[in-house]
């Protein structure tokens, strides 16, 4: 068909708004997208769909038309129902690159447009099955994970061919979870990623006894950082044996997955944002209201990304909190693993580099050590002789204010996980030494006020005299208050070191003599 073709009798409504003069152009499929930069997706003839979510400035416009024209985009069609009337500058732009410009009412749905161009561009939908997936591409981009369903739902229908995306953990994202096994599942993502650490060229092929498999990336991460958080398309049967045209549509397929999977990913953005607010409020023993506004916050863009505006926004209850750690990873790896592992809407995954952590609403069963180990076990496939990633999990939290103290639970539990020999390694609070439970389960401001009582005059006088009372006060408690072995470590005269501890002494009025008053030195230190 052509683009003057949605202009005539018996087609939906549009208006035109730039460039008549282009009418004739032929039209091959529909690509609906609000990314900023869709480039990337377009292999020419597309009717481009959008609602026009990503322009927050007039000058966007011009870069997003200029991406079209330069993808081989042969028409736009901008939708009124999100942003109302449709801007002077997208017109104008797309005047200056002779792009269609096509107004879509606000009571015409996407779906509406896209069916009638199918029916034109393709009356025999099996005889060109690149065209049925570009057809259908707008699922994807409008509905999530749904869209990839209906996609995947179709091609098994009209074309017998069974498709699955799978997280590297194994859980299904889309596609018929009652046709494939746990187990099967498992083996599945660990052939991938075995294949991928080995470096083999897709598509990777798997034999179980259900049958042969072939797995293609949907890479939608750096290089460095696949193959452990992206999807992976299955498709039953050897796509090597398959006819080019068949071939060409796996591979659409799987960049398809890997759009989706971004578009997602631009979602979470905000979410991010709010994940790493959360763990600066707990690192600096931020006031518990305010911890619980951004977990509201948090909560609210769930509900809004999840499309149930009345989805419950809860900041009380009991929360979690999983520290992790990734060695031989790249940075940023082990965020985007946990992200894709945990599949709770309102899971907060922070962090940078190596290392991350997690807050999400305590579950209403335990969340066992061994659970989130059987979970994140098929990654092992992925890890090079170097790579490990150790776990450690809080015990439920009460409330935004214990948040701090599972924090450091969840800590003293991952370096309790990194102790072990294994490429996947998790400890709970259960394998955590009685203070270290204690002092989480103590509120924040009893706890900031016990550290302040016991350190506040030593660290004051440490920064006018430069005098290192904390650091020989810490040296002392892990000698067991031998002078000698303190003495040696800190490479000071034993004289020097009396001097120092009789000085915290008369600063804090506490005798380091006696057991209790260590005691409370001791957890005062642990609480800093």
């Amino acid at each position: 068909m052509r683009v003057r073709d949605l202009l005539a009798p018996g087609a939906p409504r549009l208006r035109l708004l730039a460039a008549e003069d282009e009418l004739d152009r032929q039209v091959s499929g529909v690509m609906t997208t609000d990314l900023h930069d869709p480039g990337r997706y377009l292999h020419g003839g597309e009717l481009v769909l959008t609602g026009m979510l990503w322009r927050t400035a007039p000058e966007d416009s011009e870069r997003f038309v200029r991406t079209l024209a330069a993808g081989g985009a042969v028409a736009l069609a901008a939708g009124e129902a999100e942003v109302g009337p449709i801007p002077e500058d997208l017109v104008e732009a797309c005047r200056r690159h002779r792009m269609p410009l096509l107004a879509v009412p606000d009571d015409i749905a996407f779906s509406t447009l896209t069916e009638f161009i199918g029916r034109q561009v393709s009356a025999d939908r099996a005889a060109d099955l690149a065209a049925l997936v570009d057809r259908h591409r707008q699922l994807v981009s409008a509905a999530g994970s749904g869209g990839l369903d209906a996609v995947l739902d179709l091609l098994g229908g009209d074309l017998d061919l069974d498709c699955w995306v799978l997280t590297p953990t194994g859980r299904v994202v889309a596609g018929p979870a009652d046709h494939l096994t746990a187990e099967e599942r498992d083996q599945l993502v660990r052939a991938h990623l075995a294949a991928q650490r080995q470096r083999r060229r897709p598509p990777h092929r798997a034999r179980l006894v259900s049958g042969a498999y072939s797995l293609l990336p949907a890479a939608a991460h750096p290089e460095d950082e696949a193959p452990l958080a992206d999807w992976v398309l299955a498709v039953a049967g050897d796509v090597t044996e398959w006819t080019t045209k068949r071939q060409q549509l796996a591979e659409n397929l799987a960049r398809l997955v890997a759009a989706e999977r971004i578009r997602r990913d631009e979602g979470r953005r905000l979410r991010r944002r709010l994940a790493d607010e959360v763990l600066t409020l707990l690192q600096r023993d931020a006031d518990p209201a305010e911890i619980s506004r951004t977990l509201y916050a948090s909560t609210a863009m769930a509900a809004k990304y999840e499309g149930t505006a009345a989805a419950p926004q809860r900041t009380e209850g009991s929360w979690l909190v999983l520290s992790a750690e990734g060695t031989g990873l790249p940075d940023g790896a082990v965020r985007s693993i946990l992200e894709e592992a945990l599949t709770s809407d309102m899971a907060l995954v922070a962090g940078s580099g190596t290392v991350a952590v997690v807050v999400l609403p305590a579950p209403s069963t335990a969340v066992p050590a061994d659970a989130l180990r059987e979970l994140l076990a098929p990654l092992e496939a992925g890890l090079g002789s170097e790579g490990r990633i150790t776990l450690g999990v809080s015990a439920p939290a009460q409330e935004a204010g214990g948040l701090r103290g599972a924090l450091e639970e969840a800590r003293h539990a991952r370096r309790i996980a990194a102790a072990r020999v294994g490429r996947v390694c998790v400890a709970g609070p259960e394998e955590l030494a009685s203070h270290v439970l204690l002092l989480a389960a103590v509120p924040d401001e009893v706890r900031r006020a016990f550290r302040s009582r016991l350190l506040d005059k030593v660290i004051a006088y440490d920064i006018e005299h430069q005098a290192d009372l904390v650091r020989t006060l810490e040296a002392f408690l892990r000698s067991d208050g031998s002078w000698t072995r303190c003495a040696a470590q800190l490479h000071v005269h034993v004289n020097t070191l009396r001097y120092r501890i009789g000085r915290i002494e008369e600063l804090t009025g506490r005798d380091l003599s006696r057991l209790e008053d260590r005691v409370d030195f001791y957890l005062a230190l642990e609480l800093a």
